[in-house]
């Protein structure tokens, strides 16, 4: 725990109603006396109490009429003495006060991500919820602030934090016993060890399931509209968007850049990609384009190859977006289906985007494509962070050598070392165990003030 007092703007920098200026740490009551005037000395306030008064500079010229309120450890967001001052929202002034505060030599400007820093290493939250402070932030999808509610409520945390448990006190067994190899004692047999083992892999199979449908709901879905010229693409992103964002012209080749545009579907980010027809042009805007919408077709979780009634099965295209993009992320959308079908088309679904036909369906498809079938609550444990994900493996696999090491019969030290290494990879998760460079990595991603 650091000993020094920091300060920060806590808002977005800018003009707005108010600005709330942080402070936290040992100096922070009394360095807010020096400036503050009011009825009350805000060293003298009991915690989670608002005054209000004036900011005063060095010199005694009012700055700004304020609200300060208290918050002494070990009750506050950082576990620290804080203070935060609600001011006018006009940046000059939040500058003025931050700047007579530094003044003083007693307080510096936090460090990107210091506060929340600070609240993990005074034990208010482990590090996985800390992170979870970051995502709530940069949430941009109503499933994406669930799952980083979820996680700041501590689910994920709970889950590890049970299963390192089990995997310690079996541990403390094993080496146990081998404190007493000459007296021959057991105090855990095979069996149980065994059982023990698969039950904690079995949990971290199904957080590991939860992974695909983590990411999408932590970064969104990347959809790519694929096609030959003048199918409806444009058209179809315009429905969806319920705007006029593309060009849309009976000319083929409209579309010579990729138009990127965000949609929110039952609550999941999807990032809709209209791209330039696929086909051979000796036209160089048109080319580039082209190129473009090859490299938006290989980045694409999801790609819709459409079709129309009209133009006949694309088999040629459809080959080479195979040759891209994995079978398993196209769906198949044939469009105008108002002019009638002239052939019969093997489509996932069939819609028009001048009438609206079929695109409900198609939202539905979507949907279901980027979160399969599995079903998660609100109160079921998501695995979002690959950094998470990556610690969840390396515990499995450790585990993994651990069970084989006891199926042979394999002195307890060996086994002993695969299981604690499992608990390490746990630990690395909540914070329990972990390295400067790791926390650093996690922290100078968060804006300054929070």
């Amino acid at each position: 725990m650091k000993e020094d007092t920091i300060i920060a703007l806590a808002t977005p920098p800018g003009i707005g109603a108010i600005s709330i200026i942080r402070i936290s740490g040992p100096d922070s009551l009394i360095q807010t006396d020096k400036l503050f005037k009011g009825k009350n000395k805000i060293s003298n306030s009991d915690s989670h109490r608002i005054h209000y008064g004036n900011i005063v500079d060095s010199t005694g010229n009012h700055i700004d009429d304020v609200l300060v309120s208290v918050f002494r450890a070990p009750n506050s967001y950082t576990g620290e003495d804080s203070v935060e001052i609600s001011t006018h929202g006009n940046p000059l002034i939040a500058q003025k006060i931050i700047g007579e505060f530094i003044k003083s030599g007693k307080i510096r400007l936090a460090e990107p991500g210091e506060f929340t820093k600070r609240a993990f290493l005074n034990n208010k939250i482990d590090l996985s919820q800390a992170e979870a402070v970051a995502d709530i932030i940069h949430a941009r999808s109503e499933a994406s602030l669930r799952g980083a509610r979820n996680q700041l409520d501590g689910l994920l945390s709970k889950k590890v934090g049970k299963l390192r448990e089990s995997l310690i006190n079996a541990t403390s067994f094993i080496e146990l016993e081998l404190d007493f190899a000459e007296e021959d004692i057991e105090f855990v047999n095979t069996e149980e060890l065994l059982k023990r083992i698969d039950e904690i892999i079995i949990e971290i199979d199904s957080l590991l399931e939860t992974y695909n449908v983590g990411r999408v709901i932590r970064d969104g879905v990347n959809v790519a509209l694929v096609g030959k010229p003048n199918v409806g693409k444009s058209s179809i992103l315009n429905y969806l968007l319920k705007e006029s964002r593309s060009i849309v012209s009976d000319i083929p080749g409209t579309t010579r850049d990729i138009i990127r545009e965000e949609i929110s579907i039952d609550g999941i980010l999807f990032r809709l990609f209209d791209t330039a027809g696929l086909r051979e042009s000796s036209n160089p805007v048109e080319e580039e384009g082209i190129k473009r919408s090859r490299e938006a077709l290989r980045n694409a979780d999801i790609v819709l190859f459409i079709e129309d009634t009209q133009q006949g099965i694309a088999r040629d295209l459809l080959e080479e977006v195979l040759n891209i993009s994995s079978g398993d992320k196209i769906v198949r959308v044939l469009n105008k289906i108002d002019l009638g079908e002239k052939n019969n088309y093997d489509a996932d679904i069939k819609v028009s985007a001048k009438t609206g036909a079929g695109m409900s369906n198609l939202l539905k498809v979507l949907v279901q494509k980027a979160i399969g079938t599995d079903y998660y609550t609100e109160k079921t444990a998501v695995v979002t962070n690959l950094r998470h994900y990556t610690c969840l493996k390396k515990a499995r696999e450790s585990l993994l050598n651990a069970r084989d090491s006891v199926i042979k019969k394999v002195s307890g030290e060996f086994i002993s070392v695969d299981l604690r290494n499992a608990s390490l990879n746990l630990g690395e998760i909540i914070g329990e165990v972990t390295t400067d460079d790791i926390l650093n990595n996690i922290f100078m991603k968060f804006c300054i003030g929070k």
